[in-house]
């Protein structure tokens, strides 16, 4: 992602929202509600005990005020709040095509952040790397969702590896009101799987994986110098060979098993984005998965 100045943020801005509005107006507006929309339970009233009540619904403060037993009632929650973590490490600059795994993140959060904005639910962002780097709280509004997708766009992949546990103790100390979190990272970094466990419990989190065709396969190119986007570390390979390629193919393999036993350790959802291919048909499939585990 390169450096922009402000007048080239503001046409990205103004091409995105394009983007993501045709993309939520024909494709995923309803999918998300479905989905979402009405997860949890949120208070409503209290009202006088009578048998055959739930015990455990018993209002205690108000029981004790009035001398007359009152329990509480609750209605589905009809808004969301919804957070999107999103890695600026420097591997999301990576990228063999048109688009690198970050700037392909954006373009997914915008139109994430604009479902919600159809559905009126509050939308957040928290940028991390190693730590956290920049948390905006979830407000709601066109104005907040503009502001979130300049923020996006004008921020610069940091010099750093990946670290999604500390992003999720932060998120777990600052956002207590159970919410939607999007961790969008490359998942290139230590076990996190722990993290996503305890952040899931209270949380409903969903990992959106980010990939690019040449993380899973070289090209018979001769030579090639490889350098670490995040260490500086170079490498040197011989394409010619097929043994050199099988190995690049492996260790690749190797990732995504990891990575895929991590999230199924944590119980959680997996949204697969790779660069070479529609991210619309991945949200669709994505929410169709949810509406029928659901």
């Amino acid at each position: 992602m390169a450096a922009r100045n402000l007048e080239e943020v503001l046409k990205e801005v103004r091409r995105i929202q394009i983007v993501a509005r045709r993309q939520v107006n024909e494709l995923l507006a309803g999918e998300y509600l479905s989905v979402f929309k009405g997860r949890g339970m949120e208070f409503d009233a209290v009202r006088e005990y009578v048998p055959g009540d739930e015990i455990r619904s018993i209002d205690w403060n108000v029981t004790a005020r009035t001398g007359v037993p009152y329990v509480k009632t609750f209605c589905e929650e009809r808004e969301l709040t919804v957070l999107l973590a999103f890695d600026v490490s420097a591997s999301g600059a990576f990228g063999s095509l048109r688009l690198s795994k970050m700037d392909t993140a954006v373009e997914v959060a915008a139109v994430l952040m604009f479902t919600a904005l159809k559905n009126n639910d509050k939308v957040g962002l928290l940028f991390f790397a190693d730590d956290v780097i920049k948390y905006i709280p979830p407000r709601k509004g066109r104005g907040s969702v503009l502001r979130l997708i300049r923020e996006l766009l004008s921020t610069e992949p940091v010099k750093a590896p990946t670290d999604i546990t500390k992003a999720l103790e932060f998120l777990g100390r600052v956002q207590r009101r159970r919410c939607v979190v999007f961790v969008m990272s490359d998942f290139l970094g230590p076990d996190c799987s722990h993290a996503l466990a305890i952040a899931n419990q209270r949380h409903d989190c969903i990992a959106v994986t980010l990939s690019d065709p040449r993380e899973r396969s070289l090209p018979d190119v001769g030579f090639l110098t490889l350098r670490d986007a995040e260490t500086d570390e170079l490498l040197e390979l011989d394409t010619r060979h097929p043994q050199v390629r099988a190995l690049f193919a492996k260790a690749a393999t190797d990732r995504e098993r990891t990575l895929t036993g991590w999230l199924r350790r944590a119980n959680v959802d997996r949204l697969e984005i790779q660069t070479d291919q529609p991210y619309a048909t991945s949200l669709q499939k994505f929410f169709r998965m949810r509406e029928r585990h659901r």
